[in-house]
């Protein structure tokens, strides 16, 4: 059986590098708001909320708004998000697999990439759950296996640190069927909607370089491979060529797929 806390330990340390990326995903932001049906003076909880980009989102429309992620660094960059921003977001600290909040807290449950990678999800989507209140809505975003994000991760898999064998992989949560399961009886109503985004960027090899600064899971497989010149230069031309599949116009299109669900 893994060790949960050594894999969040790890988790922390990988993902503190991401606030420089914000802006990247702050363009999915909006959609979610408006799939999920967020209006003025709802109750809202953002899960992983990294930065904060659907938090501040979410109270540009007049939400009331929390944000939890496990991440210290992030955190500290979505309080001052909110701070240049005006807004009054009770950020904190947290797991998404033990929230700290009442039951039946929020009118909204959302998470923008970020629940994905809670080691247990089962776990992650009963606390969810829990501080939803019945009628309300959970929506999150998450990153098919088949599309650009998700064959990333596929690839520093192959080439990155050995995975735990009893942890399901963060991209299942792309899968509409294996959405269907875990949410299960908990909810009523499941629409599903892909959208996509681009990311500005010179060339793939640009991209390339972003990603191995800024997202954990690449930064560490490129440390990893450091000693093996030979399989380093292997991986990154692995990533240029896939990132070109999805290159036009000095952009980098991104597909996911968005979840919405009411609670029974």
């Amino acid at each position: 059986m893994s060790d949960i806390s050594s894999i969040k330990d790890k988790a922390k340390k990988m993902w503190s590098t991401f606030a420089a990326f914000e802006t990247v995903t702050a363009l999915a932001a909006p959609e979610l708001i408006k799939f999920a049906g967020v209006h003025r003076g709802d109750r809202l909880l953002d899960v992983g909320c990294g930065t904060g980009v659907v938090a501040l989102t979410a109270a540009q429309v007049g939400a009331k708004v929390s944000g939890s992620d496990l991440t210290p660094e992030l955190i500290m960059r979505a309080k001052e998000n909110a701070q240049i921003s005006n807004f009054n977001i009770d950020f904190q600290i947290a797991d998404v697999e033990d929230l700290p909040y009442k039951d039946d807290e929020f009118d909204f449950v959302l998470s923008q990439f970020g629940h994905m990678f809670a080691p247990r999800p089962e776990i992650a989507l009963k606390e969810m759950l829990r501080v939803l209140k019945p009628g309300g809505v959970i929506a999150f975003s998450t990153w098919p296996p088949e599309l650009l994000t998700g064959r990333l991760f596929t690839l520093t898999g192959k080439y990155g640190p050995s995975a735990p064998k009893d942890i399901s992989p963060p991209v299942m949560w792309g899968e509409v069927e294996v959405i269907r399961k875990r949410l299960g009886k908990n909810v009523r109503d499941i629409t599903f909607h892909r959208a996509e985004y681009g990311n500005p960027a010179l060339s793939p090899a640009h991209m390339r370089v972003a990603l191995e600064a800024y997202i954990g899971p690449i930064g560490a497989t490129i440390k990893l491979l450091e000693p093996n010149p030979e399989k380093l230069t292997e991986f990154r031309n692995a990533m240029e060529d896939l990132l070109f599949e999805y290159f036009q116009n000095n952009t980098v299109v991104q597909s996911y797929l968005m979840t919405r669900a009411i609670k029974n």
